[in-house]
């Protein structure tokens, strides 16, 4: 019943995702458009990327809950950091795309826009976009899921494109009433440079913790470590001399493969003896992190764990 109600509050919050991104969309064209801002533009076509990367998503987080079956043996988790690692080179892409583009402009001598009206747009989208991320990390705070972790993090990237778009045309707006209004076409290609290279961290970090999921490399020492002393605190009863473990994460799953080389105090009877051993350890495990999942191999001769 909780992993049911787990599935539907992400489909949930993953939906509400896509209905106000492309909202957004309309929003955000429709106000470039009348205000001839480079930046609000380019707020626009990330929510237009955010759109149509949220319809992936969602097909994505009904595809993960699905079993192994005889083309993924393995389920459908991995397709979840290689959806992230798209949607971060995407967005990467794009800030680029937009700074050599505000660099260009800022050549010819900058862009004029109406001020007063993208300040509007910049109040409304600000307050939305970090409203938005603030209730899918709250809500999110309960799932396994990278996939509502990572659209709070883009809605909470488009809020500071939003945040600095009010910040910089807030001062365009001053400066047009000044003797410096020569300079005021200067802040909107400006605003985008500084927008465009600030976010950047952001899809970078992504692109790199999906990659490395991705290519199977394994978490962190720190985190291997914890995992496993606690492995080892389910073997108490079992007489063994050392236990080699492997442990990769693809996406909402944690897999962790153990070899467990018994000395020669070890002995059972039947090999249900070993499926309890096995069946212990795994639901103390899962208790402990429901993300985990197991094979545990028994063997004698060290070189088999290699």
């Amino acid at each position: 019943m909780v992993i049911g109600f787990h599935e539907q509050k992400e489909k949930r919050l993953l939906t509400l995702s896509l209905y106000v991104a492309g909202l957004f969309v309309f929003v955000a064209l429709g106000f470039a458009i009348s205000t001839h801002s480079g930046a609000i533009l380019f707020d626009g076509i990330y929510s237009l990327i955010a759109f149509f990367m949220a319809l992936l998503t969602l097909k994505v987080a009904n595809l993960v809950q699905l079993p192994d079956d005889d083309r993924f043996h393995f389920g459908y988790t991995a397709i979840e950091p290689a959806l992230n690692l798209f949607k971060s080179l995407i967005i990467i892409a794009t800030c680029l795309y937009a700074v050599v583009g505000s660099i260009n402009s800022l050549m010819i001598g900058g862009n004029s826009a109406e001020y007063g009206l993208a300040m509007i747009y910049g109040a409304i989208a600000t307050i939305s976009c970090f409203a938005v991320s603030g209730y899918m990390k709250h809500q999110s705070g309960s799932l396994r899921s990278d996939l509502v972790g990572v659209d709070a993090h883009t809605w909470f990237v488009d809020g500071v494109l939003s945040a600095s778009i009010l910040l910089g045309f807030g001062l365009a707006f001053f400066i047009e009433k000044t003797s410096f209004a020569l300079y005021a076409p200067l802040i909107d290609p400006i605003l985008l440079i500084f927008l465009g290279t600030a976010i950047l961290p952001i899809p970078c970090k992504i692109m790199l913790d999906s990659l490395k999921e991705v290519i199977n490399k394994a978490p962190p020492e720190a985190v291997t470590a914890v995992i496993e002393k606690k492995l080892k605190q389910t073997l108490l009863a079992v007489t063994y001399e050392h236990v080699e473990v492997r442990i990769s994460k693809r996406g909402r799953d944690l897999y962790i493969l153990v070899h467990i080389i018994v000395d020669e105090l070890f002995s059972v009877a039947t090999i249900s003896e070993l499926d309890d051993i096995r069946i212990s350890c795994e639901a103390a495990m899962r208790e402990w992190n429901p993300s985990i999942i197991m094979d545990i191999l028994f063997i004698k001769d060290p070189s088999l764990a290699g």
